[in-house]
């Protein structure tokens, strides 16, 4: 706008000089930013001015050369024209920046090679400098472009006027004390005005010389030096997206990424504004392993149909873009205070546990929840336990079951032991057997089994070191049922992954808010003591389910009555009298039959007592 109104200005400028007779009304729209105030008003007195002017129509010409062609040229070469080169030369800069970052992204994780690591590091340093350098001199040009341009302005008008009265002598009436003073007004503010572009250049001078000195690590990637920020709820910064370039090919672009809200926006290249790519409310995220590309995590959106593999420059981006992600599918953002929100939870949950991953041995001095010692500490009245009384502080938990825990569980009982799909079984006779779908959220040691409190300690633990460390991945599994056990199968394989006699599950319950939470405890031995009944230890695991977890508790209490039952006869047939049964009356029918169901109905050859 600025050059193409130049350009204007100084063919009318000409067209005066040429024909040395000019009427000046036509105007030009160009917008003034903040702080022009002063300026606008002197082009509106101007206008006026020039208008009782146009009346006398010689001109000096060399007057009008030197005092107002001469300047506006001079503004266009030098001012204008010098802006396009520090334009070329960010964009040269900016190029060799984006080339090094591509050779950087595609640094692999495993066996790098030192030297090429060591030499795209300095690379992408030495790029990002000579950016930084080329966008303060841009910066310091277009700063001094806003005096410049205020003077340019204002000079060939000012010009233009003085050679109008000088050469004119008939209007020696407009030439009055007002006038003078006018003039001279504009001239002092001219001056000002460079005065100020003057102290301007210099400042911005040294705050480019204190920017430039600080040492070559502040632009290398992934050498941050601020902790990660686990509770921002928004952020923007470059990332690689995966994008299919075919059936089986894949391509990275590194594009601008922001969050607005609840959404994920994206600005590609030459974009004036961002676009909206996914939804981020009850959205997913989670970090994966993707061709070899370190510091991937993958967004997928509440129905599983639409996911995206986006890649950060360094683990603290990584980290960042996780827990924002995460912090906006909570919709804290809409509270009325987010930032305290996500605060306020980030301490909770850093309060709540110190999970570790993997299981590991019970620290030398920890006590035993059965020993003496341990009973004399846990208060005998009818208050409320604390979760200290529940689980040992610092308690690890394990987030996945691959084998089966020897610190909780007997490696013998819980062998890979593949479960017939048909429902027959080795064990003796089952009247119940009852298959839910669930995920396994984690286990950890617990310090008593005779109360449903810490089922729902654990529970809080789990999920509060599921959001600490950002572990969103769950494996689904079916947890069968029977009058016998609870064994935790793989669907896929039908391979017993865990289980457990039901003798051995001492409480269980739903959690009291979210009815999809269920757990139970386990009371098996630990012989570490070398006492050969072995020490009593408990273990908590907690699931998520499809449907309500009153569901499963009901069950394994179901299951529990006919245990006990079995030891008299009697007593299991007035148990059974009102229990409707399958159609073979082999099994309790719990929910309306299916074919899936009845197909899996279970031994042929047994009949119930029932």
């Amino acid at each position: 706008m600025l050059t193409e109104y130049t350009n204007q200005l100084l063919q009318s400028m000409q067209r005066v000089f040429g024909a040395q007779v000019q009427n000046t009304n036509k105007r030009y729209n160009f917008a003034l930013g903040k702080g022009d105030e002063e300026v606008i008003t002197t082009l509106q007195s101007f206008a006026k001015t020039v208008g009782e002017l146009n009346s006398l129509h010689s001109v000096l010409a060399n007057q009008m050369a030197d005092s107002m062609v001469f300047p506006l040229i001079q503004f266009r070469e030098k001012d204008l024209t010098g802006r396009t080169t520090h334009i070329h030369t960010y964009t040269q800069t900016h190029t060799m920046h984006e080339a090094a970052m591509v050779k950087y992204s595609r640094l692999p994780k495993k066996k790098e090679n030192e030297k090429l690591k060591t030499d795209l590091v300095k690379e992408v340093a030495y790029t990002r400098r000579k950016q930084h350098q080329a966008s303060l001199q841009y910066y310091c040009a277009l700063n001094a472009l806003q005096y410049r341009k205020r003077v340019a302005m204002l000079e060939p008008m000012l010009g233009y006027t003085q050679a109008q009265i000088s050469f004119f002598k008939k209007g020696i009436e407009l030439v009055s004390k007002k006038m003078d003073n006018f003039l001279s007004s504009v001239s002092n503010m001219t001056q000002s005005i460079q005065a100020q572009l003057d102290t301007e250049a210099e400042a911005m001078r040294a705050s480019q010389r204190e920017l430039l000195s600080v040492e070559d690590t502040v632009y290398m990637p992934d050498k941050d030096t601020e902790p990660v920020n686990r509770t921002l709820i928004q952020k923007a910064g470059y990332l690689n997206i995966r994008n299919k370039t075919g059936l089986v090919t894949t391509a990275w672009d590194r594009l601008y990424f922001f969050t607005q809200g609840g959404n994920l926006m994206c600005q590609p290249r030459g974009a004036v504004a961002g676009g909206m790519v996914l939804d981020l409310d009850n959205s997913s995220v989670m970090a994966v392993e993707c061709e070899d590309r370190r510091y991937c995590f993958q967004i997928t959106s509440p129905s599983g149909k639409t996911s995206m593999i986006l890649q950060a420059e360094s683990k603290k981006e990584y980290e960042e873009w996780i827990c924002t992600v995460n912090n906006i599918s909570r919709q804290i953002y809409l509270t009325d205070n987010p930032e305290a929100v996500a605060i306020r939870l980030n301490q909770s949950a850093i309060q709540a546990v110190t999970p570790i991953t993997s299981f590991e041995k019970r620290q030398e001095g920890s006590p035993n929840p059965d020993s003496q010692a341990f009973k004399d500490l846990v208060p005998k009245t009818g208050a409320a336990p604390e979760p200290e009384d529940l689980i040992a502080p610092g308690t690890p938990i394990q987030f996945d079951i691959m084998l089966p825990a020897s610190e909780f569980q007997d490696q013998n009982r819980a062998g890979g032991r593949r479960t017939n799909p048909f429902g027959e079984t080795d064990d003796d006779y089952s009247l119940l057997q009852q298959v839910f779908a669930v995920r396994f959220l984690g286990s950890m040691a617990v310090r008593c089994g005779d109360n449903q409190e810490v089922i729902y300690e654990a529970m809080r633990q789990v999920l509060a070191a599921r959001a600490i460390h950002n572990i969103f991945r769950t494996t689904e599994s079916h947890l069968m049922v029977t009058s016998s056990s609870l064994r935790l199968i793989d669907p896929q394989t039908q391979v017993t992954r865990i289980s457990f006699q039901l003798g051995e599950v001492c409480q269980f319950a739903a959690h009291q808010e979210n009815g999809r939470l269920m757990g139970f405890l386990v009371e098996g031995r630990d012989w570490s003591d070398g006492d050969e009944e072995g020490e009593p230890s408990f273990s908590a695991f907690v699931f998520e389910s499809n449907t309500e977890g009153e569901k499963i508790c009901y069950t394994i209490s179901l299951a529990k009555d006919i245990t006990e039952a079995k030891k008299d006869p009697e007593a299991l047939a007035e148990l059974m009298k009102n229990m409707p049964l399958t159609n073979d009356g082999k099994f309790l029918l719990l929910e309306p039959e299916t074919d899936d169901m009845t197909n899996g109905a279970g031994q042929e050859d047994l009949e119930s007592e029932a």
